[in-house]
């Protein structure tokens, strides 16, 4: 063989291999001629003609003549950009995207199966991998559970894949395209944000556990406690969790989410920290609380800790955790707390409750 030709053949892997690895570091830079924040919605529906309804699990694209399946996505070209996706795995919440845009991240909200609690797992007492393997196969739209029959089309990964591709065209302002590999075929994975609210926080932590993210984001979660999922190994690391609840939230008295912030492993970086007493950057760790006044209402606390109409405001009437949530969506993961013991006082074994 020609030895120029063989020099070659030997090079040319190293070659790609290299401009892969460019390309995963390109710098993500806006050149919008008109800067603004792009709000943008579009239905999952008419996006991929592959998605389809479950009625069975109330996963549908109409009800009650509303529509069902509309997503949305926000960015701001006026703003830094930190290369991060966020994925919102709850209802849309116009207060928390304005404040995502404008800490310099993408966010979606997508239209994924999340209605199927009361519907399925019915067993007394539930199986402990069972909530747990509907969780993820609403999230992936693969075979992980014998209760429901969700394709990949419908499941969370898919329908954000999607939905950014349709972003990256309709919107190519806002660099959309940064967050797909480059065969189009994925998301990038490390540069997402997983998060939401209750429900939603817990299945973005079951869904990390098995895809490695870069970060996790969990308001009044994860529950789960009957279910064993968070004693898996997590494809991502514990110091990529994040965790925000109000002590008086029924989930935080029940040590439902002591429990499986702990099993998680969120001890090894640092202790609980009570937001509303110690300041900015909290111990740097990964479990903050809150116990500001909501007038004794559970069902308020609940909701607190996310902007909105139950979240707690100072005399101003502004916002008193402007600071966790920048912290909790921008704060460098490689700067964590001081690890400390389990708590002997949180139930991790709830079946013996």
């Amino acid at each position: 063989m020609n030895p120029k030709l063989l020099f070659a053949l030997v090079l040319l892997p190293q070659v790609f291999g290299n401009l892969l690895l460019a390309d995963d570091a390109r710098p993500l830079r806006y050149t919008d001629p008109k800067p603004q924040e792009y709000q943008l919605t579009a239905r999952a529906s008419e996006i991929d003609p592959r998605a389809k309804e479950h009625p069975e699990i109330d996963f549908v694209f109409e009800s009650g003549g509303k529509v069902q399946d509309l997503e949305h996505a926000v960015v701001n070209t006026k703003v830094k950009p930190r290369g991060k996706l966020v994925i919102w795995l709850m209802g849309y919440n116009s207060q928390l995207f304005d404040r995502l845009s404008s800490y310099g991240l993408h966010a979606i909200q997508v239209h994924y199966a999340n209605r199927w609690f009361s519907k399925v797992c019915k067993e007394q007492p539930v199986g402990e991998t069972c909530r747990g393997n509907v969780r993820l196969e609403a999230a992936t739209g693969e075979n992980f559970s014998d209760q429901v029959d969700i394709p990949q089309p419908d499941g969370m990964k898919e329908r954000a894949l999607q939905f950014v591709k349709w972003l990256a065209k309709k919107n190519p302002q806002g660099k959309w395209d940064y967050y797909l590999t480059p065969d189009g075929k994925d998301l990038r994975w490390e540069d997402v944000i997983m998060a939401g609210s209750s429900h939603g926080s817990t299945t973005a932590a079951r869904f990390a556990v098995h895809q490695k993210v870069g970060r996790v984001v969990m308001f009044c979660g994860p529950r789960d406690q009957l279910q064993n999922w968070q004693t898996l190994p997590s494809a991502t690391p514990s110091n990529r969790y994040f965790g925000f609840s109000h002590v008086l939230d029924g989930g935080w008295s029940a040590d439902h989410y002591c429990r499986s912030w702990e099993l998680l492993g969120l001890h090894e970086h640092g202790p609980i920290v009570d937001v509303d007493e110690v300041q900015f950057p909290f111990k740097n760790t990964r479990r903050l609380i809150t116990n500001c006044d909501v007038k004794n209402n559970t069902g308020r606390a609940h909701s607190s800790v996310v902007p909105g109409g139950s979240a707690c405001k100072n005399a101003k009437g502004k916002y008193i955790h402007e600071v966790v949530w920048r912290y909790l969506f921008t704060y460098p993961i490689e700067k964590t707390g001081k690890a400390v013991p389990m708590d002997p006082g949180c139930n991790k074994n709830q079946r013996e409750s």
